[in-house]
């Protein structure tokens, strides 16, 4: 909420995606949220939309009607929480998209992907640091159970965030 980036470890449990749903509440435009999982994301956004609160998901398992109606939601603020799969990155009018919304929080699940030794799983994470930069006005949190240190430090060299990366200390 400071408006500064993060990298959160925490359990498998403990609550990491509070971490980024309050604040999507309350700040000015979208909290993009990017997670490797649509069983994950369906379960986030069905809890999410039973409780009154506007999100959505942009995955595969999505029509392509009710992918136009959610961006069309997007588009006119609407929906204050989306969540998509790194692959959707590759979709040049979904990059389009973004340069069209006030993304106001990028939230990067499962961050460990992002580092040297995740890339055999998800590929797409390395593409997350290009998405940052095209990012400049939105806070970058990136969330995991799972990082040593050497692997924090690495996630914030991959993305670019504090000193001497996209945000001043």
């Amino acid at each position: 909420l400071a408006g500064e980036d993060a990298v959160v470890v925490m359990p498998t449990g403990a609550g990491k995606s509070i971490c980024y749903q309050l604040p999507a509440m309350v700040l000015d435009g979208i909290t993009l949220v990017v997670s490797p999982l649509i069983s994950l994301m369906k379960d986030q956004v069905d809890s999410l939309v039973e409780r009154g609160l506007p999100a959505t998901c942009l995955n595969s398992s999505v029509s392509m009607e009710d992918t136009a109606a959610r961006i069309g939601a997007l588009r006119q603020g609407r929906t204050k929480l989306v969540y998509v799969a790194p692959e959707r990155f590759r979709n040049t009018r979904f990059r389009e998209l973004l340069g069209d919304l006030n993304v106001s929080l990028l939230a990067i699940d499962e961050a460990h992907c992002i580092s040297q030794w995740g890339h055999d799983f998800r590929p797409d994470y390395l593409r997350m640091g290009e998405v940052v930069q095209t990012l400049p006005q939105a806070r970058v949190i990136a969330l995991t159970a799972t990082a040593t240190a050497d692997v924090r430090e690495d996630i914030v060299r991959q993305l670019g965030l504090g000193a001497g990366g996209r945000r001043p200390p």
